[in-house]
């Protein structure tokens, strides 16, 4: 049986969940192996059975935290450092030549792009269309980035504003200049943009070819949703939640920001609504004052809860956006980082969302956002209408057929 080996970073919980959607309809057809440089979502892949082999050099929460706050833009730096790259690398390929895999799978993984250039073995990469960033500035689907978002800047022409942001995201080119110095000592071209680093051989798209509407080349492919499945139970309390008040999900992926889930999650005290919060893990070194309307918890099976909610309130990530798309509940987001606003935008077009910039971000308008769906009528009909487009492409025979297809 031909080998394909997984290569997620186990620190993000979206990344687990969409590789191990794809691993699992391939599983009796492949023989599948997952490797690892460690995070606290391994148990995931262990607990669905999958062998995983841990490479060094091992994530600690410091990285973690590092290589967050660096994505975000909270932080000037490195991913990783040349040395961590060429460590990355070496032992990649150590593996990739023992093991003689028919293809890699990863999504955030940048050092496999290297590693899998000199193994000669083919990359896919799970990703998205607005992961094109300046793809999607060239065709109109981008408005500027929150990182500009700041007093007296924010009084410039919106053209201009968006014209700054797509400058200022060719600057990510320089996060490559760590894997460009490794590749180069493998003798291999550099990497000219960030987009460049994680475009693989093969390019599998987690969402519905209606989604973004982005023309795309033909290396990319699309295979609908990859839906976070979670097996695990939903508490008694919100199984028997009253259904007296409106009901909001609100829910921030594993790499929402600490301090702003704080103030989102005191924002609802006094408001008119139940609270879902699966965000307790993100928190749990804040001092948060929670409202008895919230009720705060572990990860849950989103796929569950968030069709128990009339809004998701949701930071952007694909995976908690498609989610909320398939639950058929209109959007309110306050995204993170530009990914995830373009994201929330591409919902905002199709009118059942609102974006709230992060740095605009107040209670009040909150409340207002989530009142504003909650009377508009026309953006549920939207929601709905579009939860059907979702419904019809999650289907793990996409996915199937891809690898059986082409391995």
């Amino acid at each position: 049986m031909k080998l394909i080996i997984f290569s997620p970073t186990a620190c993000n919980l979206a990344e687990i969940t969409r590789a191990l959607e794809i691993a699992k309809p391939c599983r009796d057809s492949f023989e599948i192996v997952f490797v690892s440089y460690g995070g606290e979502f391994e148990n995931l892949i262990e607990k669905e059975g999958f062998v995983i082999r841990h490479l060094e050099p091992a994530l600690t929460p410091e990285k973690v935290e590092h290589i967050y706050r660096v994505d975000q833009g909270r932080k000037l730096g490195y991913f990783y450092s040349v040395r961590e790259v060429e460590e990355q690398v070496k032992n990649e390929i150590a593996l990739f030549q023992k093991l003689k895999p028919v293809a890699v799978v990863t999504g955030i993984n940048f050092s496999n792009s290297i590693s899998c250039r000199v193994t000669q073995t083919p990359l896919i990469w799970l990703t998205h269309s607005t992961w094109m960033m300046q793809s999607m500035y060239n065709a109109g689907l981008a408005s500027y980035v929150d990182m500009i978002d700041l007093p007296g800047i924010r009084l410039l022409p919106e053209k201009l504003l968006t014209l700054i942001s797509k400058k200022m995201l060719s600057l990510s080119n320089l996060y490559t200049r760590p894997y460009n110095k490794v590749a180069r000592r493998y003798g291999l071209k550099p990497f000219k943009s960030m987009e460049s680093l994680w475009e693989g051989d093969y390019n599998l798209l987690a969402e519905p070819e209606e989604f973004c509407e982005l023309e795309l080349p033909p290396t990319y492919h699309y295979i609908g949703p990859l839906i976070g499945r979670l097996d695990s139970p939903i508490p008694e309390d919100i199984l028997n939640l009253p259904k007296d008040k409106p009901i909001i999900y609100f829910a921030m992926g594993s790499s929402g920001q600490p301090e702003v889930i704080a103030k989102i999650v005191e924002g609802f005290t006094g408001k008119p609504y139940r609270v879902i919060a699966p965000v307790k893990s993100l928190l749990r070194n804040l001092d948060v004052k929670v409202p008895s309307n919230v009720i705060v918890t572990d990860w849950l099976p989103a796929h569950k809860v968030n069709p128990m909610a009339d809004i998701s309130v949701i930071h952007g990530g694909i995976g908690t956006v498609m989610t909320a798309c398939l639950a058929g509940t209109p959007v309110v987001g306050v995204s993170m980082q530009p990914e995830q606003e373009f994201n929330i935008d591409c919902l905002v077009r199709k009118g059942f969302a609102i974006r709230i910039r992060k740095k605009r971000f107040t209670p009040e308008k909150l409340s207002s956002a989530i009142d504003q769906l909650l009377t508009d009528k026309e953006a549920q009909r939207k929601a709905k209408e579009f939860q059907k487009v979702i419904q019809k492409c999650d289907d793990p025979t996409l996915i199937i057929n891809f690898f059986k297809s082409t391995f």
